[in-house]
């Protein structure tokens, strides 16, 4: 078939408590043969709280995969047979002690597609009401509190370089004009 491939066998490399790599052997359309080195990844879902002043709280914590501290919507992954909104709203609450009246899906991204199955739903927090903070064990991070058209600024300057708060920036433009 036209642009597909068929997995002949799979081998996995390693087995961690985020990710899985494995290695596929696959028949492409001409009926040749490949292999495919793949992260499999369960997902997970980031959530962008717009307040009612129009500021929006976005965490920043170390991360190893950038070797730096990044500025991003608070995310986490998907627990096994977790619903992508109840991620996003579990992890409001964990990082910024927030509950929101509205949430609204952005939608969701594919950063790495070529290699990384993740799959990132990205969701919009409004009628925010303050609750009791509880991070996860090792998880440190500050919270930052900016004017959404500041952070839009940064998206836009290349400051914020985190691939899914970009797009849940972007995306929630429409939404916050009342365009959508």
């Amino acid at each position: 078939m036209h642009l597909s491939e068929k997995t002949l066998s799979r081998n996995i490399i390693y087995e961690g408590k985020v990710f899985t790599i494995a290695l596929d052997s696959v028949e492409l359309e001409d009926g040749s043969t490949a292999n495919r080195e793949l992260v499999l990844h369960p997902g997970g879902a980031g959530i962008l709280p717009v307040d009612s002043d129009g500021n929006v709280m976005l965490v920043r914590q170390f991360r190893a995969g950038a070797g730096c501290v990044l500025t991003e919507i608070c995310a986490g992954k998907l627990e096994k047979g977790e619903d992508p909104e109840s991620c996003a709203v579990r992890e409001l609450s964990e990082e910024l002690g927030l509950e929101a009246g509205r949430v609204i899906s952005l939608g969701f991204m594919e950063a790495t597609p070529a290699y990384d199955s993740e799959r990132t739903y990205i969701y919009l927090a409004l009628e925010l009401k303050q609750v009791q903070r509880h991070p996860d064990e090792g998880e440190f991070i500050d919270i930052v509190k900016i004017p959404y058209e500041k952070a839009l600024n940064l998206v836009h300057d290349g400051t914020l370089t985190d691939g899914k708060t970009q797009l849940a920036l972007l995306k929630a433009e429409r939404v916050l004009r009342g365009k959508a």
